[in-house]
């Protein structure tokens, strides 16, 4: 997959930048709290009716496979994605398609991160 932020280079960067900017070493631990969020947010655009309730079927669908995988610990982090993001965004679209490209509708990675966040830190 494509580096969210390596459309505007021609080179591939180096290893060394993508071990210093790679936070998913150590972010894989609010894997099942982006899931968890996530879920909400479809629920939520589904509702508005920002996207259609197939597409959110879809999304919720393939998110609640992918926190059955994290809670068994079947789910095995890619090293090479940038982020758990970047990660449970990828296998999300693998199971659901191009509706997964939906779920980031009305929400900006930041507000992803800081909700994930929250979330570690209360139930923690």
């Amino acid at each position: 997959m494509p580096k969210l932020w390596g459309a505007m280079f021609d080179k591939k960067s180096d290893p060394l930048a993508d071990q210093f900017t790679f936070s998913i070493s150590y972010d894989h631990r609010l894997a099942k709290y982006d899931v968890n969020g996530s879920i909400a947010h479809a629920r939520m655009l589904a509702k508005q009716r920002i996207i259609p309730q197939t597409d959110a079927a879809k999304i919720i669908t393939g998110l609640k496979k992918i926190l059955q995988q994290i809670e068994a610990g079947k789910f095995k982090y890619d090293p090479k994605a940038e982020d758990i993001h970047t990660d449970i965004q990828n296998r999300l679209k693998l199971i659901a398609g191009k509706s997964a490209d939906k779920l980031h509708t009305a929400r900006s990675r930041n507000d992803q991160v800081v909700l994930d966040m929250k979330l570690y830190c209360r139930m923690k």
